[in-house]
């Protein structure tokens, strides 16, 4: 995620912190310092710091039950409205995406049953309503957070944990897309009833309605990525329609490039047809501020692009390109030549071709146009 630093590496887990949320801790420490003074100003920061501790556990809980799946995550990412665990690959059977979904909150009624214990006593509303109250106390206050954050993320709405467990109850008597359009659909449902109370309440509540949305929106466009890339080889999704630079192609040669057609990658070939690399447009425009046209493009052009093949499930070639956030992906024939490529914008376009396409047809598979056709 942009805009995140790496602050520690877990299990082989990297945690990141965005850089809002150094920003929102600041506007914590503010807010409680005109509430109470210094003194208030430190807990109050003290008091986000250890929530958020809570919320990476959280986020590990979900790290480490898709680890016992075979499931890798690259990082957990702390932002101001939460943790975000990012998970290789959604578990494959209906029962392990509800346990990877209901280890998060269960972390937290562990903190809360420990912190509870630790009190002696039992919590109550005195204890909600002391929330922003600068003196009450810490542990009661981490307590009580720890359980509003397991019945929030229980709510059945993407991207909470909620929307998740109920796509997985769904999944295990319907098809998964037909199951996560059902919870994407409750959860737009749900955010609505929020916007709508909001307006007359909490403000608040809007901004979380919409962030509902957008979760629930998502969900459903990746659910229909993966049912229609089932079965579907790289070769009948790919670009193929291109237009490659040689190797000795300058910065100029690309911008002429970019001028006719209506590529934003360019792969950059051999002469036997090889990919040396990709040539992106905002890498195009950012070499040319710094370095001038005359500048051969093998200089700034992209190496670490992971190539896949023809033949390969485009389902796993898209999981590659969500995992290294890669612009696009070269795609190769047996014998190592380029054939096309892989981009987010290409895949838009499938999932509208497939949804119209009669059942059974598929896409020809076209030749790459040479350079200055």
């Amino acid at each position: 995620m942009r805009w995140s630093l790496r602050i520690a590496r877990v299990a082989g887990i990297e945690v990141r912190l965005h850089i809002t949320f150094l920003l929102f801790l600041a506007w914590i420490g503010f807010s409680y310092y005109h509430l109470g003074g210094p003194g208030a100003a430190v807990r109050g920061v003290v008091f986000m710091l250890a929530l958020f501790g809570c919320v990476l556990l959280h986020e590990f809980g979900h790290a480490f039950a898709a680890m016992a799946f075979g499931i890798r995550t690259p990082d957990i990412t702390l932002l101001p409205i939460g943790g975000v665990a990012r998970l290789q690959r959604i578990p494959d059977k209906p029962w392990q995406e509800l346990v990877v979904a209901v280890a998060g909150p269960l972390v937290n009624v562990i903190i809360a049953a420990v912190l509870v214990f630790l009190l002696g006593q039992r919590l109550s509303m005195e204890h909600l309503e002391r929330l922003n109250v600068p003196g009450a106390a810490l542990l009661a206050k981490l307590a009580t957070v720890n359980i509003m954050l397991v019945l929030f993320n229980l709510i059945p709405a993407f991207p909470m944990d909620g929307g998740r467990v109920l796509r997985a109850l769904l999944a295990m008597a319907l098809p998964y897309s037909r199951a996560t359009q059902i919870a994407a659909t409750v959860g737009q449902g749900l955010a609505f009833v929020l916007g709508f109370i909001g307006l007359f309440t909490n403000p608040m509540l809007i901004f979380i309605a919409f962030f509902v949305f957008l979760g629930a929106q998502q969900e459903a466009a990746a659910a229909q990525i993966r049912d229609i890339s089932t079965g579907l080889p790289v070769a009948e999704a790919m670009v193929t329609h291109l237009v490659p630079l040689p190797p000795h192609a300058v910065l100029d040669d690309a911008v002429e490039a970019l001028l006719r057609t209506s590529q934003h990658e360019f792969p950059v070939l051999d002469a036997d047809g090889r990919v040396l690399g990709v040539l992106t447009r905002d890498d195009l425009i950012a070499a040319l501020k710094r370095h001038g046209p005359q500048v051969p493009v093998v200089e700034v052009m992209r190496r670490d692009l992971p190539v896949v093949y023809a033949y390969e499930p485009f389902e796993e070639a898209f999981r590659r390109m969500e995992e290294c956030g890669c612009p696009a992906l070269p795609v190769v024939d047996a014998s190592g030549r380029f054939v096309g490529l892989i981009t987010p914008e290409n895949v838009g376009e499938l999932m509208l071709v497939q949804s119209l396409r009669p059942a059974g047809a598929r896409p020809a598979w076209r030749r790459v146009a040479p350079m200055g056709s």
